[in-house]
Formats: C-alpha cells, structure tokens, sequence
C-alpha cells in the first residue's frame, strides 16, 4: 500500500495491527515455523517415465484398474451413462508410468474430505498445514478487503488497492503449497453431454499412454441429468508452476482437437485452490483460475 494512503484503514491503531499481520506473513517463513516439510525441494521438471506402472487408485471400483485394458474400462465406466452415487463421486484414471502415492482412507495421514477427488498426493505433501496457512491468509486478506471497503474512499482507489493486496495473496498461497508438497493442478475441459464418451475416451487413452498429466477424472451422468448441461474432465499435471509440463498438456489437448481457436476456452487452477474453496465468484474476489489456454505462455 501506498504511504501516503495509509490512513484510509481507519483508527492508527487498527492500521497498524493490520499492516503488521500483513508484513509478518511470509509463506516460507510459516512453511518453516509450522515444519512443513521439503521446505524449498525441487520438482522434477516434467513427467518422469518409470519401469513400473502405477496405480494409486487400485482397489478404487470407479477407477481404471491395471488389470483392464483401457478399452475395457471405457465400457465398464461410460460417462455418458453411469450414473453418479457416493460410491461413483467421478470416474478417474491414472498415468501408471509416473508414481505416485497411493489413496488413503478415511484414518489415514493427509487424508481430508474431498481431497479423494483431486489428484494423487505427493509424497510428502503437507496438505493438512497448507490447507491452514492457507485459510490464514484468505482470512488476512478479508480482513483487509472490509476495512478497504468502509474506509469512505473513493472506489477507483479502493478497487487498486484490492487488487494489490489480491494478487499479493495469491503469491503467497501458491508459494506455500509449493514448498508444502501440494503441487497438483488441473486443466478443465468442459464438453457436451453428447459428446463426453468420445471426450473422454481420447482423454483417458492419453492420460494411460504417458501423453497427458499424472491422472484425470470425468464427471458421471448426475441423477438429475440435463443434457444440456457440459460434463467437465480434469486433467491433471504434476506441479502447477512448472509451465513447461502444463504446456506440453495443453498442446497435446490442442493436438487432440479438444481444444484450440474454435473451443471454448479451457482454464488452469491449482487443486489448493479447491482446497481452500476458491471457486468462481468467491468472497475473496479471486479468480479461481491462474492460467487459460488462450493467453497461456
């Protein structure tokens, strides 16, 4: 924020507590404070193709199982058709040539709700104490957002300054999911209930042949079914900054004709995002996505 303007947060008291919170909140500093792990461990660059296949969602019956050819999980599980249910929350599939950890259960380490329907962790993740720093500074930021808003600015200075402290938020969300092993991040494809089997299918074949991310997942047929309603597909990669990986997916999807200049466009949000509950027209007013296939570089 600017000096000149540091008054419009209100009594000098309240203005100094909040700029101090902001300025104590170090994403690597609270990586270290709370023993995150890894703290500031590289990410192999790319796809790392093993001798051994993989598959972190063995046992797992809404899955692909190494036991079944691709094609025969394509008819055991068609989105087109299969319904949704607890049991069948999505339909996913996994790169068996890149390891990765396996699922875990309800008791188990890292587990927390909904984090079944992302990406397989990484070893080492510390998703739990991402998840919390995370919530810390979201909440940071609504504070600063509702004193920026009843601070009787004008709103061309309050929209500048929201922005700032905005972006600076999302710096530091990212750069602690980084350093606490949650990495994952996802390409949403979009695609007409119509068209989902044939979507997919090309999607799945990739993901499986080492072509695409670490794993993806279909939405099944929901009970309330509106065939115009578009299915969504995510595509998963490895580690949301390393654009060389996300990328080479988007280019393969393009060489797929799933996506390109006559698509809708795709976007690119990072699964601590889901995570934290950073959707579209959250209360943070946070785009929920950090790269689109349009402008991507």
């Amino acid at each position: 924020m600017d000096a000149d303007d540091s008054d419009f947060y209100g009594k000098p008291e309240e203005r100094q507590l909040l700029q101090a919170r902001v300025d104590r909140f170090d994403a690597c500093a609270w990586a270290k404070q709370h023993g995150v792990w890894a703290f500031g461990s590289p990410r192999p660059s790319g796809l790392v193709k093993s001798s051994k296949l993989h598959n972190p969602y063995a046992g797992v019956d809404c899955a692909r199982q190494l036991s079944e050819t691709v094609d025969d999980f394509l008819l055991r599980l068609p989105p087109a058709t299969t319904e949704q249910s607890e049991d069948t929350p999505w339909i996913f599939i996994c790169n068996p040539y890149v390891s990765q950890r396996e699922k875990q259960d309800d008791n188990g380490g890292e587990f927390m709700r909904g984090n079944e329907h992302e990406a397989p962790a990484e070893e080492g993740s510390q998703l739990g104490r991402v998840v919390q720093g995370g919530m810390e500074r979201l909440e940071l930021l609504a504070d600063l957002r509702q004193n920026l808003e009843s601070s009787g600015k004008s709103a061309v200075f309050v929209k500048k300054e929201l922005l700032q402290e905005q972006k600076q938020a999302v710096v530091d969300i990212l750069r602690l999911a980084h350093v606490g092993k949650v990495r994952s991040g996802k390409w949403m494809l979009f695609c007409p209930s119509l068209e989902v089997n044939q979507v997919w299918g090309l999607v799945a074949k990739a993901t499986a042949e080492n072509k695409l991310g670490v794993a993806a997942k279909v939405n099944p047929r929901a009970r309330s079914d509106d065939a115009r309603k578009d299915r969504l597909i995510c595509i998963y990669t490895a580690d949301f900054q390393d654009k060389s990986d996300v990328g080479r997916v988007l280019q393969h999807l393009t060489s797929l004709k799933l996506v390109g200049s006559r698509r809708p466009t795709i976007y690119y949000k990072p699964d601590i995002f889901t995570y934290l509950g950073i959707s579209h027209g959250n209360i943070w007013g946070l785009a929920a996505s950090i790269y689109n296939s349009k402008t991507f570089r």
